[in-house]
This record gives structure tokens, C-alpha cells and sequence, in this order.
């Protein structure tokens, strides 16, 4: 099996539980909604649970459903500059992220686990397993710059201002 077809398996797997995440907030909200006002009966786990599945999917999907052409970014100095300049702010950039995200993990791992003594009101999850998603959102943004450092370093490869194909997932980088 190709790598480029791995990857676009796995992409496709990350965006299925993306939705389910969906899912299972709008179920939610709309129990609460209907357990509200037609009935009278506010229902707290409904509301935990929606804030829950938002905060997992803001982080899940920036770490692994958001493609590079997605993501949020002052890209006008970038497009108007030459490839060997674009190669140079991918390269410092990737560098500061993977340095600043990797100086905080030891500090967040702390946090997170510290955080087992406490647990979600309704549902009692332990607030450790609710916030971990920050440690794989942590792990995957370094991964992914990681990958970016290397097919500009080695590769000598960057990705465009605009959306184009990736040699990998088949997606837009």
C-alpha cells in the first residue's frame, strides 16, 4: 500500500470521527433544548457534553482535519515574496512553533494529569481524559511541523499561498 493512499485513509478516518464529534453535540443540544423547554426538566449533562465534544473537535480537527490551506494565516507577505524567501518563513516559522510547542509540553503533560483530581460535574469524567486531547493536539502540530521543516529543508519544497495538491494525502497543502 502507498504511503499517499495510507495517508488519505487516515485523513479520512480523522474526518469520521470529526463528524461523529458533530453528532454527538447537535444530538445533545437538541435534547437539552427538547428536555427545556417542552418539558421543563434542564438536563446539565446535555450542555457538559456539548461543551465537551466542541472542545475535542476544535482541537482534533486543527490537529488532524484542517488542511495547511485551511488554516488561518497572513499569507499576502508570503505570496508576494520569491520561493527561496517562502522557503526561509516556512523554515524560521516552523522552527519557533516546534520550539515554543515542545518547551510547553512538559508544563501541559503536568497540567493535564495533575488535572485527575478533579472531575466533569454531570458526566464525572475525570478532567485529565477531557483536556489529554491538548497533548495530541500538541504532538500532531509538532508532527506536522516537523513535516513542514523537512520538505523545506531537505525537499526544498513549500507549501503555496494557494491551495495545491500534497504528494502524501492527495489533499491541499
Amino acid at each position: 500500500m502507498r504511503l499517499s493512499a495510507i495517508g488519505g485513509w487516515l485523513v479520512r478516518r480523522a474526518e469520521n470521527i470529526q463528524a461523529l464529534m458533530l453528532a454527538v453535540m447537535f444530538f445533545a443540544f437538541i435534547i437539552q433544548v427538547v428536555f427545556r423547554y417542552f418539558f421543563n426538566l434542564p438536563t446539565g449533562w446535555t450542555s457538559e457534553l456539548t461543551v465537551i465534544m466542541w472542545l475535542w473537535m476544535v482541537l482534533w480537527g486543527a490537529a488532524f482535519v484542517a488542511r495547511e490551506d485551511e488554516e488561518i494565516r497572513f499569507d499576502l507577505l508570503y505570496g508576494s515574496v520569491r520561493k527561496g524567501l517562502q522557503r526561509v518563513f516556512v523554515i524560521a516559522t516552523a522552527l519557533v512553533l516546534i520550539t515554543l510547542f515542545l518547551v510547553s509540553l512538559p508544563a501541559s503533560w503536568d497540567y493535564v494529569t495533575f488535572m485527575k483530581i478533579q472531575s466533569s460535574a454531570y458526566l464525572k469524567i475525570r478532567f485529565d481524559w477531557l483536556f489529554s486531547i491538548y497533548i495530541i493536539f500538541v504532538v500532531a502540530v509538532v508532527c506536522r511541523y516537523l513535516w513542514l521543516l523537512w520538505q523545506a529543508v531537505v525537499v526544498r519544497r513549500t507549501p503555496p499561498a494557494t491551495a495545491e495538491q500534497d504528494d502524501i494525502t492527495g489533499h491541499s497543502i
